[in-house]
């Protein structure tokens, strides 16, 4: 799988967001995917997205494909923390293997050649783990790679599950990420799945209106916040989404739900 080959020229910026969009299909698009199947892609989604440190802004995951709208921040100046390290490790690791790292970060730290402590082994160790992060094509990979893992044991399956490579578009204007946005979680309206958008449990609004199996719904408002507002320097927090942000987001679903039944009225007509 690889990653996208136009990466935001701005992608080590501070100020604009480097925000893309994201499509992988199952092989010969067959309808593979159900709804034990999407639960355990959203929990693997979130998983990811914890330990990378990107956003996933918007997203659906329908039966046979996938849509993420993922912003890749850059990672902060002076790298991280042993502390937020061994936090993001939490997220994809047991806490067996987060202790182990923990032991190897204390004794390194403790190493004091020249009366300081060795950098250099520290540096060593945060980098078995940093290169994944703060990364689109490594973002993807694990994500789908992972779930295949998962997949395959549950159906008793083998080989691949997603066509060759996923695609990936940069958003080049900021303010383009909230038509995507909503392009995203009218999905299931469209292909006639649910007749409101806020039915679908496996989209990024059905989450944040709905709540998921195992969260309220906080991690997608604030994704949308930050695809609704970031133009405006809005960050990915919750506490925006009620009140303007989700009236105008209800607003454009509604015109684009508008636009997808009409236009499924002309099909039937003609």
């Amino acid at each position: 799988m690889r990653c996208a080959r136009w990466l935001a020229p701005w992608k080590d910026s501070s100020e604009r967001p480097v925000i893309y969009l994201c499509t992988s299909r199952v092989v010969e698009r067959r309808l593979a995917l159900g709804q034990d199947d999407k639960e355990q892609l959203r929990t693997y989604m979130r998983m990811q997205e914890h330990f990378t440190g990107c956003r996933v802004l918007s997203y659906c995951l329908m039966c046979n494909h996938v849509h993420l709208l993922l912003e890749v921040p850059p990672m902060a100046a002076g790298g991280l923390s042993d502390e937020d390290l061994l936090k993001r490790l939490g997220a994809i690791y047991h806490e067996a293997i987060v202790a182990e790292v923990a032991q190897e970060l204390a004794e390194a730290r403790h190493k004091v050649p020249g009366g300081l402590p060795d950098e250099s082994l520290v540096a060593t160790i945060h980098g078995r783990y940093t290169y994944r992060m703060h990364d689109l094509g490594e973002f993807m990979k694990n994500l789908l790679q992972r779930f295949t893992r998962w997949f395959n044991a549950r159906h008793a399956r083998t080989g691949t599950l997603w066509e060759s490579r996923f695609k990936s578009v940069l958003v080049e204007e900021e303010c383009a990420a909230k038509t995507m946005a909503v392009d995203i979680d009218l999905n299931p309206v469209r292909t006639g799945v649910v007749a409101e958008p806020a039915d679908y449990r496996w989209s990024s609004y059905g989450e944040a209106m709905r709540g998921g199996r195992t969260a309220n719904g906080k991690q997608a408002r604030a994704g949308l916040v930050r695809a609704m507002m970031a133009h405006q320097g809005y960050a990915a927090d919750a506490r925006h989404w009620a009140g303007k942000v989700a009236r105008e987001y209800r607003r454009m679903l509604e015109e684009g739900s508008g636009e997808a039944q009409g236009s499924g009225e002309r099909r039937r007509r003609a």
